[in-house]
């Protein structure tokens, strides 16, 4: 059992450390209900008009993608983190073809200009 004893310090002390910081706050937060304003469905200010499905730009979605992209690049860049000589080739060529992937489809979305802003 003594070699299980790290894990289980572990298992207590992680959702301690997550979730103290999460119950700090409420007894130092003030009663919402003095607030009305709080409680109402829209809080900047001004009361909302028009219709709330209404259609966006493409570009947005499209910005969000751009920002999605890197983090699976990074996660499969994780494997490079070993010294060169133990990589064997077939590791190698793959990551060079998903390198090759990601630049072709960086270069495609500069092309169509999917950063330009106006």
């Amino acid at each position: 059992m003594s070699e299980f004893a790290p894990i289980c310090i572990y298992l207590v002390i992680s959702p301690l450390v997550s979730l103290i910081p999460l119950g700090v706050p409420f007894p130092f937060a003030s009663n919402s209900s003095t607030y009305p304003e709080k409680l109402s469905a829209h809080e900047c200010g001004s009361d909302p008009s028009g219709d709330a499905r209404s259609r966006f730009d493409i570009r947005f979605y499209l910005v969000s993608i751009l920002f999605i992209i890197p983090d699976p690049e990074v996660t499969f860049s994780f494997p490079w983190a070993v010294p060169p000589n133990k990589i064997d080739p077939f590791g190698s060529w793959s990551m060079m073809a998903f390198l090759l992937i990601l630049t072709i489809g960086s270069l495609y979305e500069w092309k169509r200009g999917a950063s330009d802003r106006e």
